[in-house]
């Protein structure tokens, strides 16, 4: 065996890179060993793996004697034990549409593009879709009276700005609801414009960041009010669309003679179920020349015309005749021998009796002009109440005997025939049921007025 001369200083470095090695390939081990001890804990939580810190680099020589190797751990154990029974976090959720909406506003407020939210709403309310409790109570919502209030056959539009696929025309189904491509069905029954425009901007609000929402009426439907008291033909009247008080009246005929335009009542039933009850004086409108309250009608609306207390002289009849609310028209009856019995004369509402001998044709040289007598019915007393009048004067241009005439009036010209038919009157004591008694007993009167009478004028 041949034995090799090494130098000390080979020597020296010999043993130093032995150890080195040695000490590297115990670190390399230990590593390895705890990234496999810690991988099913650390993936557990579902989070990416631990970072592993960059190893220093080792001096090429040292000084000191190498320290002798702690044994190492056995391969498949961590160094560091994991502490028992430690509960395994689950994965978090993806954030709902809401939270990414409130994210993207609040981005938008912290670069100032938004004014601050409201501090008095805490966030959990607006995440959780529960309303905040409030400590002051609700203050009553007043309905207004004369908005015009969705329903059925109503048809609107719809207009998102910005955003051309929310713009959309929709009517109202039998049930109130639209039916819209993107935010779905959406009940309109019984709010107004602008109510209906506030709940389609909630509805967007949960795809646009503060959208605006524009909500107009394009078709309106027809509706039926009903129509009561003094006026021609009550009833219930189908009414085309827009309708305003005064179309209503003359829809129904117009108003009688009895009728008190100071007092025409309009009661309107309101989404909540209460009553709303709204009173116009279409008579000192007329009478001061003045605008009529002529307030928009409604679905289901009714319309009542009080009947003018007996009485009340503070009531000019002939304003209100002359208007165009009242009937257009009136039916008087001429009862008088020149002109060959019972004639019937339609004129203007709001004409006088000299206008009834016009169109009357009575011819004042051959007839008593003297003693003439106005019959009116009664409907209060259930019975015929006469006037008298002298023609003669009325032709002079006496006002005062030139009185406005009602529907019905009969006028008999006449000393004779006022003075037969006034004791006809007397003695008939039967009431009159109402006024078509009234009219067939002068319709009869006067089919028989010249065998009743005599030739004696």
């Amino acid at each position: 065996m041949q034995l090799v001369f090494v130098p000390p200083r080979i020597r020296q470095i010999t043993a130093s890179s032995l150890t080195l090695l040695h000490t590297s390939a115990s670190i390399l081990t230990t590593v390895v060993v705890y990234q496999i001890a810690s991988q099913p804990a650390v993936y557990a939580k579902g989070s990416e793996p631990l970072p592993i810190a960059p190893a220093q680099p080792f001096a090429t020589t040292h000084t000191a004697p190498a320290q002798p190797l702690e044994p190492t751990t056995p391969l498949g154990q961590a160094q560091t034990p994991l502490p028992p029974n430690r509960p395994l976090e689950t994965p978090r959720q993806r954030p709902t549409a809401r939270e990414l909406v409130e994210q993207a506003r609040q981005r938008l407020r912290d670069r100032g593009e938004l004014p601050p939210a409201d501090v008095t709403v805490p966030t959990d309310t607006i995440n959780s879709g529960t309303a905040a409790p409030s400590t002051l109570p609700a203050p009553p919502v007043i309905q207004p009276f004369n908005a015009y209030r969705l329903g059925p056959r109503d048809a609107i539009g719809i207009v998102v700005q910005r955003f051309a696929d929310f713009n959309v025309q929709a009517a109202l189904d039998p049930e109130g609801y639209i039916t819209h491509p993107i935010i779905g069905k959406v009940r309109l029954q019984g709010l107004t414009i602008d109510q209906a425009q506030a709940k389609i901007q909630q509805q967007v609000d949960r795809f646009i960041i503060n959208p605006v929402v524009l909500v107009s009426l394009i078709t309106q439907r027809p509706i039926q009010v009903t129509l009561a008291g003094e006026i021609f033909e009550p009833g219930l009247y189908p009414l085309p669309q827009s309708p305003q008080l005064a179309a209503a009246l003359l829809a129904g005929g117009g108003t009688r003679e009895d009728a008190d335009l100071r007092a025409v009542t309009l009661r309107r039933p309101m989404p909540d179920g209460t009553l709303r009850t709204e009173q116009f004086d279409i008579f000192n409108a007329l009478k001061d020349g003045t605008a009529l309250p002529n307030p928009s009608l409604q679905d289901g609306d009714t319309i009542y015309i009080p009947k003018l207390e007996v009485g009340d002289t503070s009531y000019d009849r002939t304003i209100a005749s002359r208007s165009n609310l009242v009937r257009p028209q009136i039916i008087v009856r001429v009862l008088s021998y020149p002109s060959g019995g019972l004639r019937q004369v339609v004129l203007e509402n709001g004409s006088t009796f000299l206008d009834a001998l016009t169109n009357a044709g009575v011819n004042p040289d051959r007839a008593d002009m003297r003693k003439i007598a106005l019959i009116r019915f009664d409907d209060q007393k259930k019975k015929a109440v006469s006037v008298r009048l002298d023609g003669k004067k009325a032709l002079m241009g006496d006002i005062s005997q030139d009185v406005p005439l009602q529907d019905n009036d009969v006028i008999v010209i006449g000393r004779n025939l006022v003075g037969r038919i006034t004791n006809v009157l007397n003695v008939f004591t039967q009431p009159f049921r109402d006024v078509l008694g009234f009219l067939l007993f002068f319709r009869q009167l006067g089919d028989s007025a010249t065998d009743l009478f005599g030739p004696n004028r």
